[in-house]
């Protein structure tokens, strides 16, 4: 049986499959729009299952705001060629939207969600048919608050929202923090929010980073006192390759190795604890500034934190919660 163009238009406008399929499916079923629709979604499933295994680190990442509520859904894929289709963020699109008209609290709900009688799992396999690829929900968060905002970074890579404590908030205001969220990449809102787990973690590699300094401004005052540049001897690597080039001769390496082996140790034995506190102390207050959103400069007023910007804006102001998902590497 001949297949019509009219018909092969008719199936793709209900599965958005490309022609070629389209031509087969109607061919394999005698022109039965309805068989050739499941032979699609079957072979969309076979896709799916065939390529379980491969990595989808490519997507599009899509965010919105209605109101009290804000979500950001990943939809991951294969290849960024896929990532940029035209009907692959349409997909993201729609899925967003039905997650936030349906104040959605989990990914599990939303794949859950029916669309015409399918539910958004089985429309993201039948997106795995229409493409060859491996197509997942790869990202779904959400926030409520009383009221929110969000942001989309140009390639729909980046995509973050945020919420406030008040119910209103001025359009700019809410873009401006969602763009810092997405520049600046805060661990939370403020340091009361850091975890314990991260404040330990960075606490202590400020106390081994504190230490390491120390010693090291000891065997540096040292080697110039014996009349040896340090940078010529801060590795091994450096040692063999300034005697090979004359800048440093082997009896000048071997007191320098005596030097750094003797002060390092000394040094290290007789560090002022309250010293070391004190410095790391430091170093973790600049990391509540330089992480922690409310303490963050002002990406667009280094004038400014963005405690103050907000209180600046409306007295009171302040951002309660916020998501940020990205696909590429920060």
């Amino acid at each position: 049986m001949a297949v019509t163009m009219a018909e092969i238009t008719k199936l793709r406008n209900l599965t958005s499959a490309g022609i070629v399929d389209c031509k087969k499916a109607l061919t394999e079923t005698n022109g039965d729009i309805d068989a050739a629709v499941e032979i699609l979604r079957q072979k969309g499933k076979a896709i799916a299952a065939k390529r379980e295994d491969r990595q989808a680190s490519e997507g599009c990442v899509l965010a919105k705001n209605e109101g009290s509520f804000a979500a950001i859904v990943a939809l991951c894929c294969e290849t960024d060629f896929v990532a940029k289709n035209a009907g692959f963020v349409a997909l993201t699109k729609q899925l967003l939207d039905l997650a936030v008209a349906n104040k959605v609290k989990s990914l599990d709900e939303l794949k859950n969600l029916v669309v015409d009688g399918r539910t958004v799992a089985e429309l993201v396999t039948d997106e795995s048919g229409k493409t060859g690829e491996k197509i997942e929900l790869g990202r779904y968060e959400y926030l409520e608050a009383p009221s929110t905002t969000s942001y989309n970074h140009l390639g729909n890579k980046l995509s973050t929202i945020a919420g406030f404590n008040l119910p209103e908030v001025d359009y700019q205001v809410g873009r401006d923090i969602a763009m810092q969220i997405a520049s600046m990449n805060p661990v939370a809102i403020d340091r009361d929010s850091v975890s314990e787990e991260i404040k330990t973690s960075e606490y202590n590699v400020a106390i081994e980073k504190t230490k390491e300094e120390q010693v090291l401004k000891a065997v540096e005052a040292a080697l110039k006192k014996a009349g040896i540049n340090p940078r010529l001897v801060d590795s091994e690597d450096h040692i063999a390759s300034n005697i090979t080039k004359g800048w440093l001769t082997e009896d000048e390496a071997v007191k320098a190795r005596a030097i750094i082996a003797e002060t390092s140790a000394a040094k290290a034995a007789n560090l002022p604890e309250a010293m070391i506190k004190n410095i790391a102390n430091g170093r973790l207050n600049k990391f509540f500034k330089e992480n922690c959103l409310m303490e963050q400069e002002f990406v667009k007023d280094g004038e400014l934190t963005i405690g103050q910007y907000l209180e600046k804006s409306a007295k009171g102001l302040v951002v309660v919660s916020f998501k940020r998902v990205n696909l590429n590497q920060d």
